[in-house]
């Protein structure tokens, strides 16, 4: 019955194909064999077919573990579409009644069913244990192997315990297939399924036709809508990392004429099914989603993914990129990079237990490296899988079409590598890189690393140089990482014969995003050359409006929104309420003076605008801040507010600030009144109204002094700008 012949007989009856791809019908081969099997393959390279067709042929029922109800579903019809009998193929879920379980049971025991797929809850159910120590089984399937580890992107405890449960049930060959996974985590999952002897097949993770750039997140909105009115028609995925950012966009999308809908696991299961299917059937362009979209979604015409915000892990970023061109077309995968996002997921994992903490934080820092590294994209991503890329320049990532520029680096490559020797090989790479630099943390002070005398031998540089050129001599496999302690630096053979004697070894800077950031909400955002002529106009005419208001002048309008109005030159009150940081309320309270004089300059010298630019803010519509609004209304407290729509306070403040920004007017004294007494108020308030330049926060800190607090002066300054603009 394995004879090629036959193989490939059973692929036509049963899948139409006439040939395998890359390494399927090897691995196909193994599995009819009885062998234990580790397959490591891309999205998009065939996976399913690996366990499927063995199953057809073999004689028993194969049991695939599967971590996605909704995915089961779909490969039980895609195999009941290539089957003539139903009962080919079952799920056994949560999602089943007590009747339908009884028939999925009855079926498997007639030995009708060839594929049985089980969710790893299910599978640890007594009464379902019991069920199939009955059964003939002809092998197990774990898909979604990464699972398993805890240094895996979609890390579930309950995959830990298959190897247990197999063994009570009886013990038959095991294939392992995941479509992501680095040389640790693939360790981890042979470690844990106790399959450490399997024949292992590596399909490449080069996907030749995908294009990678990261782009500092400065303005991002704009630049996405420009980027999809640039590219009509196609067919696109954005990555959010929160709900909440997910539905603003999807708005901000929609009021701009894309055809985009939101995904995420808040909204119900009908109006997630509903969205998917009208992306699948083309009725919408985009779809707007956290990583709850996309695992088993096999649309092949995808043609950008856009991460609007960088995701935790590579491997999270690699599984989501892989959904472009998967036709083997056009696939261009962009990134919006800033370290303050970066910040903000270490902020989240804190309360954690410190030994998720401390993989959450390595699995970050390896993104990082990825962001800022200037190095080929395709050559870091495939080092992070273990696979080296052979080619200097792929000619299809922005820092292989765009250079940075180049030095000799031998010499801090030595030194790198002294350091990691002089650590006795067993720390990570920023305290490495800390060394060098000659900076004191806790962790050095500890281990009295400070008296070292490679400590502080490259002082001249900081630790971010050090960790760059620590990350390419990884690259160049001067350096590996410890597989069971990962992290820890550990020298090649190949390293040791640099230190012994050194060659030209050539550095590429890294790219700086250090001052990067997108302000909250700020759509409109500096984007081009301001007009200096207008904008010293309009600030004289804001500075005329204050002495008659007889307010600061940056009440009426801050200095972003005039420089915003110098670039769009805004001619009428709807156009205005697109800048950065006017809302209705600004718009209809000082906006005509500022719009008549524009139209008057525009006129005057004959300016083309650039109304393409123009995007449309959806900043009054958003959910969450009419919520805010009403709440308040109720004079209902902060804590309250944050806490019912799952925010940290400083967060309710940053909207409450942008809702006032944009013309709203806000009382806020039921509260004021209660946590700041009123000789305190007083002093903030009249510092914002006679003393105050700007409303900038940092300003009224250094001028307040230490003894007020930061959210007190915010929660004064949301007053005082309320009261006075709005």
């Amino acid at each position: 019955m394995n004879n090629d012949a036959t193989i490939h007989d059973y692929l036509k009856k049963y899948f139409g194909f006439d040939t395998f791809k890359g390494t399927q019908e090897q691995i196909i081969k193994n599995i009819l064999s009885g062998r234990d099997t580790f397959v490591l393959m891309p999205t998009g390279g065939g996976k399913s077919l690996c366990y499927q067709l063995p199953a057809v042929i073999k004689s028993g029922t194969a049991i695939v573990i599967s971590p996605l109800i909704a995915l089961m579903k779909n490969q039980v019809d895609a195999m009941r579409n290539f089957s003539t009998d139903d009962e080919v193929a079952h799920f056994l879920n949560s999602s089943l009644t007590k009747t339908e379980s009884t028939r999925v049971k009855n079926d498997v025991l007639s030995g009708m069913t060839k594929l049985l797929y089980v969710a790893p809850e299910s599978l640890t159910k007594e009464e379902n244990i019991e069920f199939l120590k009955n059964i003939e089984i002809s092998f197990y399937a774990i898909d979604e192997a990464h699972c398993i580890s805890e240094w895996g992107h979609d890390f579930r405890p309950e995959y830990r315990r298959i190897r247990p449960i197999i063994d009570t049930i009886g013990r038959s060959p095991i294939i392992a297939l995941t479509a992501t996974a680095t040389p640790k985590v693939q360790h981890d999952i042979q470690k844990n399924l106790g399959i450490l002897e399997a024949d292992i097949f590596k399909s490449s993770f080069n996907r030749p036709n995908l294009y990678y750039e990261v782009r500092s997140k400065q303005d991002a909105a704009r630049e996405i809508i420009k980027y999809i009115k640039n590219n009509p028609g196609k067919s696109g995925i954005i990555y959010c990392l929160s709900r909440k950012k997910v539905e603003e966009l999807a708005e901000t999308l929609k009021v701009n004429g894309i055809k985009a809908l939101p995904y995420h696991a808040g909204m119900d299961s009908a109006t997630r099914t509903s969205n998917q299917d009208k992306f699948l059937m083309e009725e919408a362009d985009i779809i707007v989603a956290t990583i709850a979209f996309g695992m088993g979604i096999d649309k092949p015409d995808v043609r950008f993914v856009i991460h609007y915000d960088i995701p935790k892990s590579l491997e999270g970023y690699y599984q989501e990129t892989g959904r472009a061109g998967r036709d083997g077309g056009e696939g261009n995968c962009i990134a919006y990079y800033s370290y303050n996002d970066i910040l903000k997921l270490e902020k989240f994992m804190q309360g954690k237990p410190i030994a998720e903490q401390e993989i959450g934080k390595q699995l970050l820092l390896e993104t990082v490296s990825y962001a800022e590294s200037s190095v080929c994209r395709r050559k870091l991503l495939l080092h992070y899988f273990g696979e080296e890329y052979p080619d200097e320049n792929c000619e299809a990532c922005d820092n292989c079409l765009h250079p940075k520029a180049q030095f000799e680096g031998s010499e801090s490559v030595v030194n790198v590598l002294d350091a990691v020797l002089a650590v006795k090989e067993k720390f990570k790479a920023d305290h490495v890189a800390n060394i060098l630099a000659g900076k004191v943390t806790s962790a050095i002070k500890s281990y009295k690393h400070h008296k070292l005398e490679m400590f502080g031998i490259g002082e001249e540089k900081d630790e971010r140089y050090w960790n760059m050129v620590i990350r390419q001599a990884l690259i160049a496999k001067l350096l590996t990482k410890d597989i069971e302690n990962y992290g820890l630096l550990k020298l090649t053979e190949k390293g040791m014969q640099f230190l012994e004697k050194p060659t030209s070894f050539i550095l590429t800077e890294d790219h700086d995003y250090a001052d990067s950031g997108e302000e909250e909400n700020a759509f409109g955002a500096k984007t081009a050359a301001v007009d200096e002529e207008l904008f010293s106009i309009l600030k004289d005419l804001r500075k005329k409006i204050s002495k008659q208001k007889n307010v600061p002048p940056f009440v009426i309008f801050q200095d972003p929104s005039l420089e915003d109005m110098a670039i769009q030159y805004p001619v009428n009150l709807d156009e205005l309420q697109n800048i950065t940081g006017v809302g209705a309320g600004k718009a209809q309270r000082y906006g005509k003076e500022f719009v008549e004089i524009i139209k008057k300059y525009v006129e005057e010298k004959e300016i083309i605008r650039p109304l393409d630019m123009v995007v449309k803010s959806v900043i009054n519509k958003s959910g969450i801040k009419v919520y805010i609004i009403q709440s308040i209304d109720m004079k209902r407290p902060l804590e309250d507010i944050a806490e019912a729509k799952g925010l940290e306070m400083d967060e309710l403040i940053s909207e409450i600030e942008a809702i006032v920004n944009y013309g709203t007017r806000i009382n806020l004294d039921y509260y004021i009144d209660m946590v700041i007494d009123e000789e305190r108020q007083n002093d903030i308030f009249a510092y914002f109204r006679e003393e105050a330049e700007s409303d900038s926060l940092e300003d009224a800190i250094a001028e307040l002094g230490s003894e007020f607090e930061e959210e007190e002066i915010r929660l004064m300054r949301i007053k005082f700008l309320s009261e006075m603009g709005n």
